[in-house]
């Protein structure tokens, strides 16, 4: 089993001066086939997002978006986010109903998500035999998957140990 942990995002931008991510020219493609201006707050949303990593809220997004420019309005943060999604560059998700948090899709193999309900950590792993049995099930039952998501609600050893967030005065 491969597990890889992405700890609760914080609000980092990416520096000034960044390479541009590889995603741009997606972006820009999908710009230009809705008719869209090009924009520097857009490209400034975009390259901090893939500069933060995953599992994002719109509220970490323009926090630091803003540190680059404060200009930069929360409208514009979703209207970027949703391309990005609409042109295959990030995942939305919403874990158990709260907030949609997005991460990025483009070169990142399949993996599901496990979720404390004490801090919000969310770690990332990937499982063969699950994939596996998955598959199987769904052609016992003549089904077809075309896409699927795993998410495991939890606390996280931190919590349950009581050294997580909400354990501290």
């Amino acid at each position: 089993m491969r597990i890889v942990i992405k700890m609760k995002t914080t609000a980092n931008s990416a520096p000034r001066g960044a390479s541009k991510p590889p995603g741009r020219a997606l972006l820009q493609a999908q710009i230009s086939r809705l008719g869209l201006k090009h924009s520097r707050q857009r490209d400034l949303v975009a390259d901090v997002f893939f500069a933060m990593g995953g599992h994002v809220s719109v509220e970490q997004l323009v926090a630091a978006a803003r540190r680059n420019d404060p200009r930069v309005s929360v409208a514009t943060v979703y209207r970027t986010m949703k391309l990005l999604a609409d042109c295959g560059l990030a995942f939305s998700r919403q874990f158990d109903g709260t907030q949609t948090r997005y991460e990025p899709a483009a070169g990142r193999p399949h993996h599901d998500h496990l979720i404390c309900t004490g801090c919000g950590t969310i770690a990332e792993f990937a499982e063969e035999r699950i994939e596996t049995l998955q598959s199987r099930v769904a052609a016992t039952h003549g089904f077809q998957v075309e896409t699927h998501k795993l998410e495991i609600y939890g606390r996280c050893a931190d919590c349950r140990r009581g050294k997580g967030p909400e354990a501290r005065p």
